[in-house]
């Protein structure tokens, strides 16, 4: 689980566009702002990069099915997961972006064993 903060523009999507090249995917990634969710399978992995931007309440996290996503078997990387706060599962790694006069920052913290893991081997 990968929670994705930061404000608009700041670069969310493009880093997972740029994670799911580096996997080797070959499509288009696109930002699922309006999907709100958008599968991807490469290198033997099931990712779901998720938007929650437009989210707005718990009868649509519900009615969405996205509860079935989160079933341990996928890497979930959610954009905007305030807007879900108290529905998703804890994150194991937290990006923040900012955006700064002349580039970007990303902090980049742990939250779980598997969290420390992935941070450790960057």
């Amino acid at each position: 689980m990968i929670y994705l903060r930061g404000n608009l523009g700041a670069g969310k999507t493009t880093l997972v566009r740029a994670l799911l090249q580096a996997l080797g995917y070959t499509g288009r990634v696109k930002s699922p702002t309006y999907t709100l969710i958008e599968h991807y399978e490469v290198a033997g992995l099931h990712l779901r990069h998720f938007d929650l931007y437009r989210f707005r309440d718990a009868e649509e996290w519900e009615g969405s099915g996205f509860r079935d996503d989160f079933d341990g078997r996928n890497i979930c990387l959610v954009e905007w997961p305030e807007q879900a706060t108290g529905l998703l599962p804890p994150a194991d790694v937290s990006l923040t972006f900012e955006i700064l006069q002349d580039g970007r920052e990303v902090l980049l913290h742990a939250y779980s064993d598997a969290g420390q893991k992935c941070l450790n081997a960057l």
